[in-house]
Order: structure tokens, then C-alpha cells, then sequence
């Protein structure tokens, strides 16, 4: 718009001048532009491999998701209008990829019953279960065959004993071809794939060997399977699938089994065929977390030790630290610098190093502490579930106490000396100066890095798994957990360790944890505004 004479004058400040001149030769010359194209063709061409292998196994959501902030980033980049989103949209997206998708997916897995033998979806089942009962034909037809590869993977390019020719993939049954190329009455090339040559199916036997090519739509009309990757033979599943009734029976022994609503076919005596499929069961994690005695057992246990810990992490860290600042900050004190830096010793060494040292130093039988500070006794201090306690807590405070001692020792010589002449002018006593002026205002300082130290001893998940891994297991917890686990480390187990993963009860037990750790802290913080008043 063309202005008038009419249109009011508009002031612009020096600094605005300034930052529309940064702006300016920021967004210009042609170097700037030539890395500005550099950059965004290769955020392009990530994009586009994304799309292709999104497409390819049929994400369409997320594949338009990726389609939309590609154009969204480009249109940014490219804008001459859109100064302030060029610097937060990277930003933004890590944001989105690592906290809010995780928070929504964790979320949704916890109201799934997302774990071992429900992996997949249920078509995914249906084939991984009539894979794993199949066998092959007694004396079936041999079929010549050539392996070929597209963009689906491997796949076989069959001459039947009629001279007829097909293609298929793992994903794609066969169908009919009539353009391939014959040589010896056998097909060896297609148009769209690539065949591999003789070294290539030696290179890749174990792919070729567990490839499967279904011969039709009917996963009851079996699979062709090569040995050798020159003839491939049927085999049939003795599990029967029939989509009309979605039931699965098995031919030998005639039991049927149906969709329940499960995640799982399953016979009328209630036994299921795993693997199963994932679904939707709403609140049951939590019932189960709650209501199965094996389970609410240990999780009660767990969460009574994991905010005990946190507890006496933080008040055992904080006593130390401060005794050792108030001894420290005293100006009589010769050499205060030699013994500060001895003090943070501890802080400077990487936590989880430094219980693995102590796992080894605390170790039953070959140990520093057992066989020199204790004459060889055999003192299991990992192993017993009070001691390894305790051994966490004393090694806890080894690690956590040079931080209070920093920042305690940065309180105190903030507070001004007057205020202490005054006091004691007054006639207060050492001790009163100390609790009645000193300790409230270096918790005014403090209260929000105790509150943080709670947060994060509830979480301290290095500390456990290095020093005891949890142990000493319980065994007669329904679920993986021993008596030094806390909720983190428990979750982990559930999720990732052991013979069964359980992922949707260990993210239900995720969102517990949120809850009780968004509760305390709230509660906490409400707390320390009484503190703000002192200043």
C-alpha cells in the first residue's frame, strides 16, 4: 500500500533500526543464500526418502504430517516476512518430535496392550501365525524360480511347470507377468525388478532363505519358500484362517479359535495363539497396577522406597553440604580454598563412573571395603535388601553433597555481615544467628534446588541400575522388580528387560510417576512462597 499523506507518521526507535539492519544483512548476500538453498535441499531430500519409505508401508498420517511441515519450513525459509519463525521453527520441531510426541505416545501406549506376543497389528498376526505352523508339501511341485529385488525387498520371479511366470514379493503375492525375459524355459529378469546374481544370493541366504511369497491373497493357499534361490516348493500352514468368521483353526487338532476382543485368537477353554495383535483396552494397565495383588504389592513397596530415597537423598545431601559451608565459610578456617576444592572432588567425576566404582568397591567377596576396612569379612552389601539400601543412600551422599555445598556456600556470603553484627549487638547467641537469620535465608535461596533435587533423586535411575541393577530381586513380585528399584528403574524392567515386555504397563506406570511427581512439586513450590516473605 502506497502511503498517504493522510496515514499517521510512524516513529522507529534506533534499536529497531539497528535490529531491521541485522535483519537485513542476515537475510541478504548471495553466499547466505547459496547456504540457505544447500541446507533446505538437504532437509528436502530427507524428506522426500521419508516420504517414499512412509508411503511404502502405508503411514499415510505421518507421511502427510512430514509433507506439511517440509512445505511449512520451506515457505518460512524462504519468506522474506517470517523473520522470528526462521529462529524458533527449528526449535519448535525438535520440541515436537522428542517431548510432545513422546508425552502423547507414551500416553496412548499406556491404554494399549502394547508388550510381548502384541507387537503388531492384527493382519501382521494372522500371517506371523501361519508362518509359524507351516511346513512343506510332501512331494509338491518344484518350481523354477529367479530372486529379484524391488523397492518392497526381495521377492521371487516363478516359472511354474507350465511355463507360466508370476512375480511376488513378502508383501505382494504373486501375479501373472507376460513380459519377462526366458532363458533356458526359465524367467531370470522382469521390467521393475533387479535379479540377483548367483554371488548375491550366497551374500544374502540368510533374506533369501527366510523369504516368504504368499501364492495368493488366501494365507490358507500357502507360501513359496526357496532353499537355494533356483527352485522353491509350497508350504501349507496347519493353522487355518477363515477371514468370514475371524476364527483360526487348527487342522490337526480341530480346535477353533476367535477374536475374543483380546489381542489374541482364543479357544473356548480360554488358551490363546500368540502372537497376538495390539489394541485398545482403556483403563486395564491401571487396573492391573492397582488390582492385581502380585502387582499392587511391589509397585506399593516401590513408591514408599522411591520417595523415601528421594527424601533422604536431599535431607542427607543438604545437612552435609551445609555443615560443611558454615565450617568452610568461617574466616578463621586456614586453608578454606585447598579444603573447597577437595570437597567438590566428588562433583567433578561422572556419576555413573562413580558407581560403578562403588559397585566394585562394596562387592561381597573381592571389595575394598570388605576385605581392607573389614579384615575380609563377607558383609553383602549389595546383596541384602536393607544393606543395599543403605549402601545407595551412603553412596548417594557421596555424590550429591559437593552441589549443596556449593550452593549453600553461595547463600551464605550473600547475606550480609551487617545483619549478623546486628544480631549480635543485639545479643544473639552463635546458634540463633544461625536459625533464626542464616538457615531461613539460604532456604529462600535453596527451596527451589531441593524441590529440583527431589525431582531428580525420584528419577535417579543411573545411580540404581549402576550400583545394584535394582537387586536383590523379589521373587515373589508378579513383575520384574527387586528391593532397591525405584518407579524408574522398575519401569525399565518392565519395558525393556526380561523374557515378557510389558510396554503398556510400564508406560501406565510412566504416567503414575508424572502424576505423583507434578502433585509434589506442586505442593512444594505452594510451600516455599511462605519463604518468599522473608525478603
Amino acid at each position: 500500500m502506497t502511503p498517504t499523506n493522510t496515514d499517521p507518521e510512524v516513529v522507529v526507535s534506533p534499536r529497531q533500526k539497528k535490529a531491521a539492519r541485522l535483519a537485513e544483512a542476515a537475510s541478504g548476500g548471495l553466499k547466505i543464500i547459496l547456504l540457505k538453498i544447500v541446507l533446505l535441499g538437504i532437509v528436502d531430500a530427507i524428506a522426500v526418502y521419508a516420504l517414499f519409505v512412509l508411503v511404502l508401508k502405508d503411514e499415510w498420517l505421518v507421511a502427510a504430517i512430514v509433507a506439511v511441515v517440509t512445505l511449512v519450513v520451506n515457505w518460512i525459509y524462504f519468506s522474506h516476512r517470517a523473520i522470528p519463525a526462521k529462529y524458533l521453527t527449528p526449535g519448535l520441531i525438535f520440541l515436537l518430535i522428542f517431548q510432545v510426541f513422546v508425552i502423547a505416545y507414551t500416553g496412548y501406549i499406556g491404554f494399549t496392550n502394547y508388550g510381548t506376543g502384541h507387537n503388531s497389528d492384527k493382519d501382521q498376526a494372522v500371517q506371523a501365525l501361519m508362518s509359524s505352523a507351516r511346513e512343506r508339501v510332501p512331494d509338491s511341485v518344484t518350481y523354477r524360480v529367479t530372486v529379484v529385488e524391488s523397492l518392497e525387498g526381495l521377492g521371487l520371479l516363478v516359472t511354474d511347470p507350465d511355463g507360466e511366470v508370476s512375480v511376488g514379493t513378502a508383501t505382494s503375492p504373486l501375479t501373472e507377468v507376460d513380459n519377462a525375459e526366458i532363458d533356458s524355459n526359465v524367467a531370470v529378469s522382469v521390467p521393475g525388478y533387479t535379479s540377483l546374481s548367483f554371488q548375491d544370493v550366497l551374500q544374502r541366504q540368510g533374506e533369501v532363505f527366510d523369504l516368504e511369497v504368499p501364492v495368493s491373497d488366501d494365507p490358507n493357499d500357502g507360501v513359496l519358500r526357496t532353499g537355494d534361490g533356483s527352485s522353491a516348493n509350497i508350504y501349507l500352514s496347519s493353522l487355518i484362517y477363515d477371514e468370514q468368521a475371524d476364527t483360526m483353526t487348527d487342522a490337526e487338532t480341530g480346535v477353533v479359535y476367535s477374536d475374543s476382543g483380546t489381542g489374541a485368537f482364543t479357544s473356548e477353554s480360554g488358551e490363546e495363539l500368540l502372537p497376538g495383535w495390539r489394541i485398545t483396552v482403556g483403563f486395564d494397565n491401571f487396573a492391573r497396577a492397582f488390582g492385581e495383588e502380585s502387582i499392587r504389592g511391589p509397585l506399593i513397596n516401590v513408591t514408599i522406597w522411591t520417595i523415601m530415597f528421594a527424601l533422604l537423598s536431599v535431607a542427607s545431601t543438604f545437612l552435609l553440604g551445609m555443615f560443611l559451608a558454615i565450617v568452610f565459610n568461617d574466616k578463621r578456617m586456614k586453608g578454606r580454598k585447598f579444603y573447597r576444592i577437595i570437597m567438590i572432588l566428588p562433583y567433578a567425576f561422572p556419576a555413573f563412573l562413580s558407581a560403578l566404582v562403588w559397585a566394585g568397591m562394596l562387592n561381597e567377596r573381592f571389595g575394598f571395603v570388605n576385605e581392607v576396612l573389614f579384615g575380609g569379612a563377607d558383609i553383602p552389601w549389595l546383596t541384602d535388601p536393607v544393606l543395599a539400601k543403605i549402601s545407595i543412600l551412603v553412596v548417594n551422599l557421596w555424590l550429591g553433597f559437593p552441589y549443596m555445598f556449593l550452593v549453600a556456600t553461595g547463600a551464605l556470603q550473600s547475606i550480609s555481615d551487617d545483619v549478623v553484627e546486628a544480631a549480635t549487638v543485639d545479643g544473639a547467641k552463635p546458634w540463633q544467628v544461625f536459625r533464626l537469620i542464616k538457615l531461613p535465608l539460604v532456604l529462600v535461596t535453596m527451596a527451589p534446588i531441593l524441590i529440583s533435587s527431589f525431582a531428580f533423586n525420584f528419577n535417579n535411575f543411573n545411580l540404581i541400575y549402576m550400583l545394584t541393577g535394582g537387586g536383590p530381586r523379589d521373587t515373589s513380585a508378579g513383575i520384574n522388580v527387586g528391593a532397591t528399584d525405584i518407579l524408574i528403574s522398575m519401569v525399565y524392567k518392565v519395558a525393556f528387560t526380561g523374557q515378557f515386555r510389558d510396554y503398556g504397563l510400564a508406560s501406565a506406570f510412566t504416567i503414575i510417576i508424572f502424576i505423583l511427581v507434578a502433585v509434589i512439586a506442586v505442593v512444594s513450590f505452594r510451600k516455599t512462597k511462605m519463604l518468599e516473605d522473608l525478603n
